[in-house]
């Protein structure tokens, strides 16, 4: 009987010595796990907290016009505005007719008429044959008057009278210059010839 005693006795000492160095050993384990997890979260920080997604809206604006302001813009000062800004064209031009109404041109497309009438003929080929006929010419002028070039733009059906009607435009220039009221690089001026025995009603 004795023998089994301290046999028994012995399992009850050992069982508490046990639990004591498990729990030790969790309580360290636990306290080396903390340590463990601080450390990896110095070296490497999480970002737990989700930061608000925003967008932005950019406009961009010119730089204000000076000098203008917006209530007195009419539509004439703007288009005149967009003409001011278009690029000057290399040669300015107009086209006339020697029986202009236009008041720019009344008086200089007389002086041009006049000059022409002086040098063109009815030609003694056409009158002979008693030809007759009209034909429109278009020649253009710089601001010297100087004929840079001529043709016929209606042609009468005959050589004879086309022919003189270039050869009258051709002795009468250089014309006169144009006058500073004219402010086109080029003038195209159309001259219409007509041949004719009598007054046609």
């Amino acid at each position: 009987m004795a023998p089994k005693m301290i046999k028994s006795s012995r399992n009850n000492i050992s069982i508490p010595h046990t639990r004591m160095i498990m729990q030790v050993s969790l309580v360290i384990s636990l306290f080396l796990h903390i340590l463990l997890l601080l450390a990896f979260r110095k070296a490497f920080p999480l970002n737990w907290t989700v930061k608000e997604f925003r967008t932005y809206r950019v406009e961009l604006i010119r730089p204000p016009v000076e000098n203008i302001e917006t209530d007195e813009v009419s539509e004439v000062d703007v288009a005149r505005i967009k003409q001011d800004q278009l690029p000057v064209a290399e040669e300015a031009q107009d086209t006339i007719t020697l029986d202009t109404e236009d008041k720019r041109y009344v008086s200089y497309a007389r002086m041009v008429k006049e000059r022409i009438t002086q040098h063109w003929i009815y030609p003694q080929g056409a009158k002979e044959n008693l030809i007759e006929g009209r034909l429109m010419v278009i020649f253009s002028l710089d601001r010297g008057g100087n004929m840079i070039q001529i043709k016929i733009i209606k042609t009468s059906g005959y050589t004879i009278l086309d022919e003189e009607a270039l050869r009258a435009v051709d002795a009468a220039a250089p014309f006169p210059s144009l006058p500073k009221h004219i402010t086109v690089s080029r003038l195209n001026i159309k001259a219409a010839f007509d041949y004719q025995f009598t007054v046609r009603k």
